[in-house]
C-alpha cells in the first residue's frame, strides 16, 4: 500500500467520522424518539392485556359450557360468568348452508359467523372440493365488554336465526342472525349474498345495547384468525405467494412477509386485511376502517397441509344505540384480475380498493405492461379459443412480431462487429497488450470512421428486458392457467413433472426438488443451443475463451430456477428462443456480411471531414487521453528511481 492510497483511505476515515457527527440525533430527538417508540410499547402492551382477557374469557366461557351441564346450580353459574348474556350462553350449535352459482356458505348459530367457505367452480390440485376455510382453520368474532365489566366473546355465544334464509327483490338471498340478552338490548347480524358475486355483505345492527354496555362505547374489539390451506401441488411455489396483506384507507397495499414469521402494528386507518395464496383470498373490508390494528402471519411446518397462519385484531366504529350499522364486506373468491378491478368501476380514487392488486404483476414498469398489453392480449384471444398452450404459442408469436425492429437491429449490429473483426484483429497485433489504453483509443476511432456503435446491439436487448420480465410476472399469476392441461402438462399454472422420486437424494433434492420438468427442459436445451449459436455469430468471441463457460452456466442455472414454476412460463420461454433461433438462422439468409462490410467501406471512403463524434465519444476520448497521460507520468517516475 502505497503512501497515496493511505492518504485516501485516511481521508475517507475523517469524511465518514465527520458526517456521522454532524448528523448525530439532538437530544431533543432522542427523547422524541425514546417517547415515540415508548408509546408504541404501551399500545402493543395494551393490545396484549386485551388478548389475554379475551382469551381467558373464552375459556372459561368453555369450560362452563362443556362441564357445568348436568349440576344444579347450572343456571346460576351461566348468569355469574355471562350476566344479561346469559340467554345467550347454551343452545344447539346449529348450522345453515346457502348456495350462489359461485359460493356454498355454512352459517354457525355458534358465533353467528360464516363457518365455511367452499368456491363451487374450483378444486385442488387433488380434485378434492376448494375450501377457503372451515371451522378448524378459521375463526372469528367480537370482543364484548358488559357494563359490569363481564368480557365476552360472540364466538362463545348463540345467535338465534330471525329468519330463514331467504331471497330479496334484487335475487339477494338475506339471512339473519340475533343475539340475546335477557333485555330488550339485542344485536343482529345482517348477511346480504348475491347470486352471481364473490362479495358478501355483512352489517352490525344493534338495538338498545347502550343498556348493557359501558357508557361512552363506540368502538368493537375483533380478531379474524385463519391458516391458509395449501390447494395447489407445488408447495414450495404456492408459500411464495401465500401472505397477508393489507391497505389503508386512500394509500397502498403493504404485506407481511411471506418467508418468514412477521408481525405489525398498523397505525392509521386500515381499509382491508387479505389472507391470500397463490390463487384465492379471503378479504375483510371496511369503508369505515380499522383502528388499532395488530397483524402477523407464521410460517407453518412443511408437513403441515397449512401454509401460513395469519392473525389480526383490530377496532371497529360501534354505536349501541343502533342509529349507524358497522358495515363489513367479505370477499371470498380467485385472484381473477378482471373480477377484482371490476369492484373500482364507478368509485372514487380515494375509496377504491385495488383488490387488483392482490394479484402479483411485477414492479412498476413491467406490472403496466402487464395491465396494458399482456392482459387485455390474453384476454382477447380467451374469448376464441379455449386451449391456452395455443394462446400462449399466439402471444410468444404476436410479442416477437412488436420486438422484431429491435431483434433485426441487434443483429445487425452484431453483423457489423463481425464484419470488423479482422481490422480489430489487425489493430491488436499492431499495438502491444501493455498499451490498452491505445488499443481502445483505435478501435473507437474505427467505430467512428464506419459509423458502428458498440452499445446499439445492447440497447435492443435492453428494451426487451422488461417484457421478458412481465411474463416472468404474468403467467405464475394467471388464474385462468389453473389446471389447464397442455401436451403432457396437465396444469399449465404447475410443474410439468416428466420424472419424480419420493425419497431425498443429497444434493439433487436441493436443487430439484422431488421432480424434474420437461417443459423447463427444452427450455434449458434450447437456451444452450441459442448461446452456442450467438457466440459463434459475435465477434471477438475467442478473445475471452474463459469466459465461454460462464455463457453456459447460465441456462444451467435456469434449470434450477425455473424446474418448481409454472409450467406456462417456461413454455412461453422455450417457444420464444426456438422464435429466436429461427430468426437469427433467417438474418443469416436475407444478411450478407459482404454487402455489410461494403457498405461500412463505402460510408468510411465517403466520409471526407473528421466524423463528429458523439458527446460520449468525445467525453471517453479525453478520458483516453489523460489516462495515458496518467501512465507516461507514472512510467517516468519508475524510470527515475
Amino acid at each position: 500500500m502505497d503512501k497515496n492510497t493511505v492518504i485516501g483511505f485516511t481521508l475517507i476515515a475523517i469524511i465518514l467520522i465527520g458526517f456521522g457527527y454532524l448528523n448525530r440525533p439532538s437530544q431533543e430527538e432522542i427523547e422524541q424518539r425514546q417517547r415515540y417508540n415508548d408509546s408504541i410499547a404501551a399500545v402493543q402492551a395494551a393490545e396484549e392485556a386485551k388478548i389475554i382477557a379475551a382469551e381467558e374469557a373464552h375459556n372459561q366461557a368453555l369450560l362452563l359450557q362443556q362441564t357445568v351441564q348436568d349440576t344444579t346450580n347450572r343456571q346460576q353459574q351461566i348468569q355469574n360468568v355471562f350476566g344479561t348474556f346469559a340467554p345467550a350462553a347454551t343452545g344447539n350449535d346449529t348450522t345453515w348452508t346457502v348456495e350462489t352459482e359461485l359460493l356454498k356458505l355454512q352459517f354457525a348459530s355458534k358465533g353467528g359467523h360464516i363457518r365455511e367457505v367452499e368456491l363451487k367452480n374450483y378444486k385442488t390440485h387433488d380434485s378434492l372440493p376448494l375450501v377457503l376455510f372451515n371451522e378448524e382453520s378459521n375463526h372469528f368474532g367480537f370482543t364484548i365488554i358488559t357494563n359490569n365489566n363481564r368480557v365476552l366473546n360472540t364466538e362463545d355465544l348463540y345467535f338465534t336465526p330471525v329468519n330463514t334464509p331467504t331471497t330479496d327483490a334484487k335475487g339477494n338471498t338475506v339471512f339473519t342472525l340475533r343475539l340475546l340478552t335477557d333485555t330488550t338490548a339485542h344485536t343482529d347480524f345482517i348477511y346480504t349474498i348475491p347470486a352471481d358475486n364473490y362479495m358478501i355483505s355483512m352489517d352490525i345492527q344493534p338495538y338498545n345495547m347502550n343498556l348493557v354496555m359501558p357508557a361512552g362505547t363506540n368502538y368493537l374489539e375483533m380478531y379474524w384468525n385463519t391458516r391458509i390451506k395449501q390447494q395447489e401441488r407445488g408447495r414450495k411455489f404456492e408459500e411464495r405467494y401465500s401472505m397477508l396483506q393489507y391497505k389503508f384507507l386512500g394509500d397502498d397495499i403493504e404485506n407481511l412477509s411471506e418467508a418468514k414469521n412477521d408481525q405489525k402494528m398498523l397505525g392509521g386507518k386500515v381499509q382491508w386485511i387479505a389472507f391470500k395464496d397463490q390463487f384465492f383470498s379471503s378479504v375483510l373490508i371496511t369503508n369505515q376502517g380499522f383502528t388499532s390494528t395488530l397483524v402477523e402471519s407464521n410460517v407453518e411446518e412443511t408437513n403441515s397441509p397449512y401454509l401460513k397462519a395469519c392473525k389480526a385484531e383490530m377496532t371497529v366504529p360501534f354505536d349501541p344505540h343502533g342509529k349507524e350499522r358497522t358495515s363489513f364486506k367479505w370477499y371470498l373468491g380467485p385472484n381473477h384480475y378482471k373480477t377484482l378491478a371490476a369492484y373500482d368501476k364507478g368509485v372514487d380514487k380515494d375509496q377504491s380498493l385495488q383488490l387488483n392488486k392482490l394479484v402479483p404483476l411485477g414492479w412498476k414498469l413491467w406490472g403496466w405492461i402487464n395491465r396494458i398489453a399482456v392482459i387485455p392480449m390474453f384476454d382477447f384471444f380467451s374469448r376464441y379459443i379455449s386451449n391456452f398452450g395455443i394462446i400462449i404459442l399466439l402471444m410468444t408469436i404476436v410479442i416477437k412480431l412488436i420486438l422484431f425492429p429491435l431483434t433485426y437491429k441487434s443483429y445487425m449490429s452484431s453483423a457489423k462487429m463481425r464484419v470488423l473483426k479482422p481490422e480489430i484483429d489487425e489493430i491488436n497485433a499492431r499495438i502491444p497488450a501493455e498499451k490498452a489504453m491505445e488499443r481502445q483509443q483505435a478501435t473507437m476511432q474505427l467505430y467512428q470512421k464506419v459509423g458502428v456503435s458498440p452499445m446499439s446491439g445492447c440497447l435492443p436487448m435492453l428494451l426487451q428486458m422488461p417484457i421478458l420480465l412481465a411474463m416472468f410476472s404474468f403467467f405464475p399469476a394467471s388464474i385462468e392457467l389453473r389446471q389447464q392441461s397442455f401436451l403432457w402438462a396437465d396444469d399449465l399454472s404447475s410443474y410439468d413433472a416428466i420424472i419424480s422420486w419420493d425419497a431425498y437424494i443429497p444434493l439433487v433434492s436441493t436443487l430439484f426438488g422431488n421432480h424434474i420438468s420437461l417443459f423447463c427442459l427444452l427450455m434449458t436445451i434450447t437456451n444452450i443451443i441459442y448461446t452456442k449459436i450467438n457466440m459463434a455469430s459475435t465477434a471477438g468471441s475467442d478473445q475471452m475463451p474463459g469466459m465461454k463457460w460462464m455463457m453456459y452456466l447460465m441456462p444451467l442455472m435456469f434449470l434450477f430456477i425455473f424446474n418448481n414454476y409454472a409450467a406456462g412460463l417456461s413454455y412461453y420461454y422455450f417457444v420464444s428462443l426456438l422464435i429466436t433461433i429461427i430468426q437469427t438462422y433467417s438474418f443469416r439468409l436475407i444478411i450478407n456480411d459482404e454487402k455489410v462490410r461494403a457498405k461500412l467501406h463505402e460510408k468510411r471512403k465517403n466520409s471526407d471531414k473528421k466524423p463528429k463524434k458523439s458527446g460520449f465519444a468525445a467525453r471517453l476520448e479525453k478520458m483516453q487521453r489523460e489516462q495515458m497521460a496518467y501512465q507516461r507520468e507514472q512510467l517516468k517516475k519508475q524510470q527515475r528511481r
